[in-house]
């Protein structure tokens, strides 16, 4: 038996976690200032916390992926971190149209 709440709870989720997603996606393909990257890490902490909550692991981790290298470029300029934060946004995109796909399932 499908608990439809459930579903609902998780597709409100999907639906968040992918203005968020979309909101980090503009940060990424930019220039980094000091102020995207204070709300690129504050938005992965979001998803991170929220994501295992749901039972999206993926999103979990890969948004605690995007936070750890935020803090590492806050701290220093480390090379490969860019694309590093930027396949790990890809990858939780992916993750949500999975998710919403299965919800309409």
């Amino acid at each position: 038996m499908v608990d439809h709440e459930l579903d609902e709870l998780r597709r409100e989720f999907l639906l968040e976690a992918e203005e968020k997603v979309r909101e980090m996606e503009t940060f990424v393909t930019g220039e980094p200032a000091p102020e995207h990257l204070d709300r690129l890490a504050y938005l992965a902490h979001q998803l991170k916390g929220s994501g295992g909550s749901y039972g999206y692991q993926e999103i979990s981790t890969d948004a605690a992926e995007v936070e750890k290298a935020v803090e590492t470029l806050v701290q220093g300029s480390v090379d490969g971190l860019d694309a590093k934060i930027r396949q790990h946004v890809v990858n939780l995109r992916t993750e949500i149209e999975r998710g919403l796909a299965a919800l309409a399932v």
